[in-house]
């Protein structure tokens, strides 16, 4: 890919954050969603390129932008797949925490895995321990694998995970086995990249989530030289099948989709499966305060915003400090960003 891109889809996520940061603390996710989503699609409009989303925001039912499959930029110049999460933390936004970014990944047609909108296992480790995971063992096994890798104490491993109730079994495993975890309430992207990143403590990132972010976090982790590994899962097998009939429907229609799309519930698909290639960009600007990102900070009418910028050809990683002007009022906040 061109590299003025990189720096053209920075741009991306830096309009979807404005737009989502307007919606800080505001208690309605879903509003925060679409201001990102609606900013991001116009701005990806912009850029000469020939975009296709492969995972966005869900089925082109369910989803009026960009939903799997849509076409995204002017149509002349590089064939691109594109996966976004124009928010990932929509309920950390509204409440005000921590770590909410709004991102994107993108890659030469073909890179990307296409998946539907399910449950994915995931397992993430740093360039030091590449091939030492396997999602066929033990989440245990894996542990003591990666602190061999590391050549670390399990006292001195450090895990992230999510803090959700279908975590809390794994969570008592591996602090039984003296490791230290950090469970954070959502934004498992922004935890994956944190194992790559050499001014970071964390070693293992791993989690049940959503199948979007995994293929995100393959894009990067590809591009910083990171292992990774995938299981989709129907999502009966997550939550249990119960009385609930919406959700064995939904558990349903997910096996469908992934016939339909050619992927297995099950399957264990490595880096190399869900990030063909290293030739990807990936772009996140912080919406609050992360470990990861500094979170837009506004005075007046000026706001500040960091991002990461990921060239996986180059290896090249960036982090840019950009200072937008805001001269209007906050309900015009989509304009100003969009000029």
């Amino acid at each position: 890919m061109r590299r003025d891109l990189a720096f053209n889809f920075s741009r991306v996520t830096e309009a979807a954050a404005l737009a989502g940061y307007n919606w800080l603390g505001r208690g309605d996710k879903n509003k925060a969603d679409g201001a990102a989503v609606e900013v991001m699609r116009s701005m990806l409009n912009k850029i000469d390129f020939d975009g296709e989303i492969v995972i966005g925001e869900g089925e082109i039912d369910e989803a009026p932008m960009l939903y799997i499959g849509e076409k995204v930029g002017t149509g002349t110049g590089d064939a691109c797949d594109i996966a976004v999460d124009p928010i990932e933390g929509t309920r950390m936004t509204a409440m005000g925490q921590a770590n909410a970014i709004a991102v994107m990944a993108v890659g030469a047609k073909g890179t990307f895995l296409k998946a539907p909108d399910m449950y994915m296992e995931k397992l993430v480790v740093g360039p030091d321990a590449k091939g030492f995971i396997d999602l066929a063992m033990p989440l245990e096994q894996n542990v003591k694998l990666v602190a061999k890798a590391l050549n670390k104490r399990l006292e001195d491993l450090v895990v992230v995970t999510l803090a959700k109730p279908r975590h809390d079994d794994a969570i008592a495993m591996m602090q039984n086995m003296g490791v230290r975890v950090f469970a954070l309430p959502d934004g498992d992207v922004a935890a994956s990249i944190l194992t790559c990143m050499p001014e970071s403590e964390v070693d293992m990132m791993y989690c049940v989530g959503g199948a979007p972010e995994g293929v995100i976090s393959a894009a990067v982790i590809r591009a910083l030289g990171g292992d990774m590994q995938g299981r989709l899962l129907i999502r009966t097998e997550v939550i249990g099948k119960g009385t609930d009939a919406e959700t064995v429907k939904l558990a349903e229609d997910e096996a469908r989709r992934c016939a339909e799309m050619g992927v297995e519930p099950n399957a264990i698909y490595k880096l190399e499966d869900m990030a063909r290639s290293d030739d990807v960009v990936f772009s996140a600007t912080g919406i609050t305060k992360g470990d990861l990102l500094e979170g837009i900070r506004r005075r007046g009418n000026l706001a500040t915003t960091e991002t990461l910028l990921i060239r996986g050809k180059s290896r090249t990683v960036r982090k840019i400090q950009s200072t937008h002007y805001l001269d209007r009022k906050d309900d015009d906040i989509k304009d100003v960003i969009l000029k």
